[in-house]
């Protein structure tokens, strides 16, 4: 679904404002959000994190963020594109709605914690979910990006979740509008536009990341702001 009622090219601006200092590396999420560890099992959710998570969102977010850690627990260790469906899968249950809806901002990017808490979100909130998660059980970062795209019959933004075999496979996207995992160009109702993660941003393409674009992810202010919330988490 589109991000928010912005037309895209206000929205894509608004994503690419930011200072152009160094790249902002993911280094700091070793403390509590996915972590894990060579002698300890993958957690997503602490069990001071579920504490609180009940306490503000009742407990039926709970046992959305116990299902989770279930799900991540279940599925250690197996092929990455049996890992892409069953994250998909799960994260797609959540119910669709704006940012200003949601949160009264024009554009709000929640954590995966915010995300179940709150059982609703937006599409970059499911992409986020998504990426963070499948980092957790394995799958490389360099693998994964979150990819902005022209949703054409939507004609507005819209965010996805590619992930690349190889450097120079076609990506296969996760979205949650269309719940296949279908590889980029047999989606014809999505343009890329550029995609990031931890390691830089991209101008995008459907074969390949495409070109990096000088300053990082430091372009986009939301991502950094995100990060700073999974830290203090």
């Amino acid at each position: 679904m589109p991000a928010n009622g912005l037309p895209f090219r206000s929205q894509l601006s608004t994503y690419l404002k930011g200072a152009k200092f160094a790249l902002v590396l993911l280094t700091g999420l070793s403390a509590g959000l996915l972590s894990a560890s060579v002698d300890s099992p993958t957690r997503v959710i602490t069990g001071e994190q579920l504490i609180k998570a009940k306490a503000k969102y009742g407990p039926l977010a709970e046992k959305r963020m116990r299902a989770w850690q279930q799900m991540v627990d279940e599925n250690q260790g197996r092929p990455e594109k049996e890992l892409l469906r069953v994250v998909n899968n799960f994260f797609n249950q959540v119910r669709f709605t704006s940012d200003i809806q949601h949160w009264g901002k024009k554009d709000y990017w929640a954590t995966p914690i915010e995300f179940l808490g709150t059982d609703a979100g937006d599409c970059e909130d499911f992409v986020i979910a998504k990426y963070f998660t499948l980092k957790a059980l394995g799958v490389p970062e360099e693998k994964l990006y979150l990819t902005y795209v022209k949703a054409v019959r939507l004609k507005q933004a819209h965010m996805v979740l590619t992930y690349f075999e190889t450097p120079r496979s076609i990506p296969l996207v996760l979205d949650n509008i269309n719940p296949r995992i279908l590889q980029a160009t047999k989606r014809k109702d999505l343009v890329p536009i550029y995609s990031f993660n931890g390691d830089g941003l991209w101008l995008s393409r459907q074969r390949g990341k495409g070109k990096e674009v000088k300053g990082g992810t430091n372009k986009l202010k939301q991502w950094n702001s995100l990060l700073k919330k999974l830290q203090n988490d």
